[in-house]
């Protein structure tokens, strides 16, 4: 017998000549390679979040088996041209990561509207954006409902007297109103019921009734968890005076109730919001402290330093602080990320490789993809990889070309700073934009003046102070960890009050975001072609961007609020009321004009092609129904019409419920109009239409 030798049969020329352009791209090293996986896994679960429609399971299956062969032909071609067909399987394996994850998370979602008695075990405790306390409950019970269609988890806002203390773990019952989880405020805006798909929140609500306790607090590792960080967030309050303790509270336990509107407003407006979220540079502060307070401990004594891997003690030592912050920060997905990428770095310094590469960066957003693939959707897993990424490429370029002796001093220290500042602050100003619709024109100022107190001083001193707190020596150095935070707030109002330090921006349309996270995807895993062909796909989602037009007309999924858009910004038909929708709108249009001001706007109702009728009390249904009848055009109302004139075009509830928010588009001379349930497609979070 003589061994068979298989040759793997020969790519077209086509395939061929894609398949040595990408392997030239990645310099065909296959330490290059784990970027361009990435890129491709990321691919996957954003094409997957792009569906219109739901796959069916033979579709399922279809995909299975295009991924099983794309992985054998990678493997036949693993020495030649085996790239390609691996990053298909890539691509393939992060759409069904994707889908696996949004059926493990599915459960019921409430199809009506609920007032009765609620029963569940708190599990986290927040404030809603209008300052109200918030609960989210599990084990949920209500009157009259069936397992079978009882949400999973709720959330409810509480108005009114507080109650039983809503502790972590307490089963409470209560009285309130419920209702499923809303849809975009405008068709492609934030899609809330996708997001609260992924939490396993099926039903939102509030109650003006007190809390009561239906049983002790339940015991168990997460509930004494959460327990603690109140616990913890309590004690800081009380050793830091005003908003110091808040934002204590906020960066150590991730618990952001006590904030005031000011400080937040503040913040955001001077690009220093990332400070209250416990994220990447957080978690990088923390470790790199411990870090560095390790290994010059240890270098201290040089028949340690000259004998025993003090580095790799070092890292050994922050990894547990790491997972230590994880858990008492609460374990949002922020926090899971920073955790991440942290013992991804810490991992690499354990097994003597570079701690900071564009390769630990691809390991760190495979992990996260994997395990939770709706992050890649929002702005912190888009705004923190983007600020790693080109801060690993920037400082390794400087390295590469004999730069590095200028990071190295006081003078590197500062020069340092100014370049992370420079570089994070450019890399996620278009994500930023992208979701919040404003820059800060002086956010880098900001930055230079605040990040780093955040990291000599407010980081250092709070870890301090809560390692000193079980004997008491903690006052002192949470004293100045409180000087630093008001040093910080009062650099955040400073800037703030600085002229145009806001600048809105309009949002873009909908293939903006995923050419901007494509171009940086690219740009960081390529070199000779991929860093050009990043560059051009980023140009050129900029400059779609720059073309966008906003809808002429927008009407709520209600019909209690339509916006008209005129020469000086849209027109609002209320003054008061549909709030968030209306702040939503504004936002959206690149305006940050309040509502009363929006609802005193003069706007030519000409523009429609039409009359605009609309219908905001019961009194008026008559005689608006009677004018659209004698001049038919646009009739919005927010109740119910039985018998419409034939010749209007209307928008009741009872549409609006099978079509979602409405945006009336400019198309030529002729409107187009667009549902926002359209929009998001026949997929596991969107209500079935009635």
């Amino acid at each position: 017998m003589h061994p068979v030798e298989v040759t793997a049969p020969r790519a077209p020329p086509l395939i061929e000549t894609i398949s040595l352009r990408l392997t030239a791209m990645c310099q065909s090293r296959r330490g290059r390679r784990l970027p361009w996986i990435a890129t491709a896994f990321g691919t996957g679960v954003g094409a997957y979040f792009a569906l219109p429609v739901e796959p069916t399971g033979m579709q399922t299956a279809i995909a299975f088996l295009l991924l099983a062969m794309a992985l054998i032909s990678a493997w036949a071609r693993r020495d030649g041209h085996g790239l390609l067909p691996l990053l298909i399987a890539c691509t393939i394996a992060g759409a069904l990561a994707a889908q696996w994850r949004a059926e493990r998370v599915a459960g019921p979602v409430l199809d009506f509207r609920y007032y009765g008695g609620v029963e569940g075990r708190v599990v986290h405790v927040d404030r809603s954006a209008s300052g109200a306390v918030r609960v989210t409950l599990d084990q949920v019970r209500l009157d009259r409902t069936g397992p079978d269609r009882t949400p999973r988890r709720v959330r409810l806002s509480l108005h009114g007297e507080k109650g039983t203390a809503p502790t972590p773990g307490r089963r409470v019952m209560t009285t309130g109103h419920l209702s499923p989880p809303s849809g975009p405020a405008e068709p492609g805006g934030f899609d809330f019921q996708r997001h609260a798909w992924f939490q396993s929140i099926g039903a939102v609500g509030y109650t003006r009734v007190p809390l009561v306790a239906s049983a002790p607090p339940a015991e168990g590792f997460g509930m004494v968890v959460e327990r603690m960080r109140m616990w913890l967030a309590d004690g800081l309050r009380a050793r830091l005076d005003g908003q110091a303790g808040q934002v204590a509270a906020a960066i150590v336990v991730g618990d952001r109730s006590g904030l005031s509107d000011e400080v937040v407003s503040d913040l955001r407006a001077s690009n220093l919001a990332h400070l209250l979220a416990i994220s990447g540079l957080h978690m990088g502060l923390l470790v790199g402290f411990v870090f560095w307070a390790v290994r010059g401990g240890l270098a201290l004594f040089p028949s340690i330093a000259l004998h025993y891997p003090i580095r790799t003690w070092a890292a050994c030592v922050a990894l547990p602080f790491a997972l230590f912050y994880l858990v008492l920060s609460g374990g949002s997905v922020a926090t899971q990320r920073a955790f991440v990428m942290a013992a991804v770095m810490l991992g690499a310094i354990i097994l003597g490789k570079r701690a900071l590469s564009i390769r630990s960066v691809a390991i760190a957003a495979l992990i996260i993809l994997a395990l939770r693939p709706e992050s890649l959707t929002g702005p912190g897993f888009q705004m923190s990889f983007a600020a790693t990424g080109a801060l690993v490429l920037a400082f390794s370029t400087l390295s590469r070309h004999g730069r590095g002796s200028w990071l190295r001093g006081w003078r590197g220290a500062l020069l340092s700073l100014f370049l992370s500042s420079l570089v994070a602050g450019l890399a996620t100003a278009p994500f930023a934009a992208v979701h919040f619709n404003r820059i800060g024109q002086f956010g880098m100022l900001a930055n230079l003046l605040a990040v780093p107190m955040m990291g000599f001083i407010v980081m250092p001193l709070l870890l301090i102070g809560l390692l000193f707190w079980p004997i008491g020596l903690e006052a002192v150095p949470f004293m100045v960890a409180g000087w630093g935070i008001e040093w910080i707030i009062g650099v955040a109002h400073h800037v703030a009050a600085l002229p145009g330090a806001v600048q809105a921006v309009p949002s873009p349309g909908p293939w903006v975001l995923p050419l901007l996270g494509l171009g940086f995807a690219v740009f960081g895993a390529g070199r000779r072609l991929g860093r050009p062909t990043g560059a051009v796909i980023t140009a050129a989602a900029l400059l779609l961007w720059t073309s966008v037009e906003r809808p002429v007309l927008l009407i709520s999924d209600d019909g209690r609020l339509a916006g008209l858009l005129g020469p000086e910004g849209r027109w609002l038909n209320r003054e008061s009321g549909a709030s968030f929708v209306a702040e939503n709108w504004l936002e959206n249009d690149g305006d940050l004009t309040a509502q009363d001001a929006a609802a005193a706007r003069q706007v030519a109702i000409t523009k429609l092609g039409a009359p605009l009728h609309i219908i905001r009390r019961k009194s008026e249904i008559e005689a608006t129904v009677a004018a659209c009848a004698a001049d038919p055009g646009w009739l919005i109302s927010s109740f119910e019409i039985e018998n419409p004139p034939p010749r209007c075009r209307l928008f009741d509830p009872d549409r609006l419920r099978r079509t979602g928010a409405i945006a009336a588009i400019r198309a030529g001379n002729a409107l187009r109009i667009v549902e926002a349930r359209a929009v998001q497609g026949q997929r596991p979070w969107v209500p079935k239409n009635e």
